[in-house]
C-alpha cells in the first residue's frame, strides 16, 4: 500500500509521516509539499492556480501509485474533493472527520437537553434539531471558510440547525512564522478559553492541523476538537478494508507499465518528505 499526503506546511511533514507510519503500519507514503498554495490562498484566496496545483499534485500522486491521499491543508479542501472527482483513488480531506464529528456533538448538545440518536428515524427526518454552537478557530482568514463551509454542510445533511462562527487567533500566524511555537500555541489556547468562558458555543474546533499541539494546553471543559487524527483514521479507512477477506485497496490498483506487476513503493525508504512544488 501507498499513502500519498500533499501538505501545504512543510514542517507538518513529518509530524503527519510518524502519524501514518504508526495507523498503517507497512504502508509506504509519499509527500508532496507546496507551500506556495497555502501562502497564494491567504494572500489572494484559492485561485484558479492554486486549484491547478490542487489538481496536478493529486494526479501526480496516484500516477506514482498512491492508493488514497490524505490533503493535510483544511484551505485547500474544497479545490481538493473538485479534483477528487477526476481521479480513480479517494482523496481524504483532513478537516472532514473533524467537521462530522463537531456537528455530532453539537446535536448532542442541544439547548433542549434532549439525547438524539445519530441516525435519526424516518419521523424525524423532516425538523431541524436545535444544536448547540460551534466556534471555528484558525490563525489565517483563508481556512476560515472551508471548514466553515464543511461544517455547514455537514450539518445540513444530518438536518441540524448549528450556529456556526468563525474567528481568527490575532498574532498567532505571525509568531509562528518568527520562530515562536510558544506564543503561537499560548494565543490559541488564550482564545480557546476565552470562548469556553463566553458560554457561546458547546464544541470548539481548531481548523489548521498546524494548530492541533496548542489544544492540549488549553485545559477547557467543552470539547476542542483538531484534524490530524481523523485525517489520519480517514485515510487508514480508504487503505484497509473494514472485512479482513477483502483485498486491500492496491489491489485495484493498475500495474505501471513494464512493471510486471504491483507497482513498487514510491518515495525514500525513511518517509523523508519529497519537495513537490512546481516552478
Amino acid at each position: 500500500m501507498i499513502a500519498g499526503l500533499l501538505h501545504t506546511v512543510p514542517a507538518l511533514a513529518p509530524t503527519f509521516d510518524a502519524l501514518v507510519a504508526d495507523a498503517v503500519p507497512g504502508a509506504s507514503r509519499e509527500h508532496v509539499v507546496d507551500a506556495w498554495m497555502l501562502e497564494t490562498a491567504i494572500a489572494e484566496g484559492v485561485t484558479p492556480a492554486v486549484r491547478e496545483r490542487v489538481v496536478g499534485h493529486l494526479r501526480h500522486l496516484a500516477d506514482s501509485g498512491a492508493d488514497a491521499v490524505l490533503v493535510t491543508c483544511s484551505s485547500i479542501g474544497e479545490a481538493a474533493e473538485e479534483a477528487a472527482a477526476a481521479l480513480r483513488i479517494p482523496v481524504i480531506r483532513v478537516d472532514a472527520a473533524m467537521a462530522a464529528e463537531s456537528v455530532r456533538l453539537a446535536a448532542h448538545a442541544n439547548s433542549s437537553g434532549v439525547f438524539r440518536p445519530d441516525t435519526p428515524s424516518e419521523g424525524e427526518k423532516t425538523q431541524e434539531l436545535s444544536a448547540g454552537g460551534i466556534a471555528v478557530l484558525a490563525t489565517n482568514t483563508a481556512t476560515l471558510g472551508p471548514t466553515t463551509r464543511l461544517i455547514e454542510r455537514e450539518a445540513a445533511a444530518r438536518g441540524v440547525a448549528v450556529d456556526v462562527t468563525a474567528t481568527v487567533v490575532e498574532g498567532a500566524a505571525a509568531a509562528r512564522a518568527a520562530g515562536d511555537q510558544a506564543t503561537h500555541d499560548r494565543l490559541i489556547a488564550d482564545e480557546v478559553r476565552r470562548l469556553a468562558d463566553s458560554g457561546t458555543a458547546s464544541v470548539l474546533v481548531l481548523a489548521q492541523a498546524s494548530m492541533a499541539p496548542a489544544a492540549e494546553s488549553a485545559g477547557v471543559d467543552l470539547p476542542v476538537l483538531t484534524s490530524p487524527a481523523g485525517g489520519v483514521a480517514g485515510l487508514r479507512e480508504a487503505l484497509t478494508p473494514s472485512d479482513p477477506g477483502t483485498p486491500d485497496a492496491s489491489a485495484n490498483r493498475p500495474a505501471p507499465p513494464g512493471s510486471g506487476g504491483t507497482s513498487a513503493a514510491a518515495g525514500p525508504a525513511d518517509g523523508t518528505p519529497a519537495d513537490g512544488t512546481r516552478a
